[in-house]
């Protein structure tokens, strides 16, 4: 079977071909930004991870277009549904830098109270975007669930769901696509296909040609889509949920990306990527792509790129500063969080755990005084 052509806008002289995003030029600066913005929060989260900072991170890298592109095309009603890899789906839609970074050193101001794993995000505003899940493929039965519930309510909003490509090799896949097209219910299926699920590449992920053409098994529609190509993701994605809002069902999107670095700050992505590919991938740049398409309507140069990565470049450095000086969640806070009528039971064994954190000389122990 031939792999389809994905979906494309940007072209190599940077105009865009047969499309117009309806953005302003505010608006396409703001998706510029962030992609700008996105790498330095990468670029900083490394290096706190490598000096002990912090425990973790996910490199976002060469993904930066499929996050803001798709991003842009949904309303601050709508939910997100992401992978850990979609950095850039909260930033473009106005989560403060600091807000991220508290969840990143996991201290009393992390929405998480440090429950999480680094990367974990999870916000309720400006627009809703679901907590982040380690394991695989979870979250897309949860996405259908939560678009099942707005056709139910009669609510006009749609669910976009992110994942990799390992991702469509779990049951919740399965599940979720099934569901959806069953239901027709109004969720978008975004699978970022950067090449590689940990280490294991595309071509051992699946038989199939591509993952588009899985959403014909579930009677949906599926579209490819350069993931490198920011208004051909927004072009993809705004399709989709023009469809979901006036109850056609899903749509299965898969973008087609790399990522640059590593799976994760615990991954060498050297003993298994080859280095030409790298290079070829580093070619196709979404950044350098998207710089191409702003400076062919002459709304881009070098000084202003030079100006939004030293913006940028404060704006994380200051996060990081306001997120460092939080200290660590208070232990009352294991039964304030939980509950509001405490057991009995659950209130001896905490006093017993309050009293031997403060012998133990831990002050955010609360001092002793048991909660509620």
């Amino acid at each position: 079977m031939k792999t389809e052509t994905p979906l494309s806008v940007i072209q190599a002289n940077g105009k865009a071909s047969g499309y117009d995003p309806g953005l302003s030029k505010e608006e396409l600066l703001h998706c510029y930004r962030t992609m700008l913005l996105v790498r330095a929060f990468d670029d900083t989260a490394l290096k706190l991870q490598r000096s002990g900072r912090i425990g973790f991170s996910i490199p976002n890298k060469g993904i930066e277009a499929t996050q803001v592109g798709a991003a842009s095309a949904l309303a601050k009603t709508d939910w997100i549904f992401p992978s850990y890899r979609d950095f850039g789906m909260a930033l473009y839609h106005g989560v403060p830098a600091v807000q991220m970074m508290h969840n990143m050193f996991g201290n009393a101001a992390d929405s998480a109270r440090g429950r999480q794993m680094p990367v974990h995000f999870s916000f309720i505003e400006p627009i809703k975007f679901f907590s982040i899940s380690s394991p695989i493929g979870t979250h897309l039965p949860q996405a259908v669930g939560a678009a099942y519930a707005m056709k139910l309510r009669k609510e006009p909003h749609v669910a976009l769901v992110s994942f990799g490509d390992g991702g469509t090799s779990s049951l919740g896949f399965h599940s979720g696509m099934n569901f959806a097209a069953v239901w027709k219910v109004p969720v978008v299926f975004l699978c970022q296909n950067n090449g590689y699920a940990i280490s294991c590449p595309v071509e051992e992920q699946t038989a199939s040609d591509g993952f588009a053409i899985k959403a014909q098994a579930y009677g949906m529609p599926g579209v490819v889509v350069d993931g490198n190509d920011l208004l051909a993701v927004r072009k993809a994605v705004a399709e989709a949920v023009a469809l979901a809002r006036k109850g056609g069902g899903p749509t299965l999107i898969e973008a087609k990306t790399f990522r640059m670095g590593g799976h994760s700050t615990s991954d060498d992505p050297t003993r298994y990527v080859p280095k030409e590919l790298v290079e070829e991938w580093a070619k196709k740049d979404p950044v350098l792509r998207f710089e191409s398409y702003l400076g062919a309507k002459g709304m881009w140069n070098e000084k202003l790129r030079a100006e939004f990565e030293a913006s940028c470049k404060e704006e994380i450095t200051a996060a990081v500063r306001e997120a460092e000086a939080v200290g660590h969640p208070p232990l009352e806070t294991i039964f304030t969080d939980v509950y509001e009528q405490l057991p009995p039971h659950l209130r001896r064994q905490g006093q017993e755990a309050f009293e031997l954190a403060r012998r133990k000389g831990d002050a955010a122990a609360g001092d002793g005084a048991f909660p509620l």
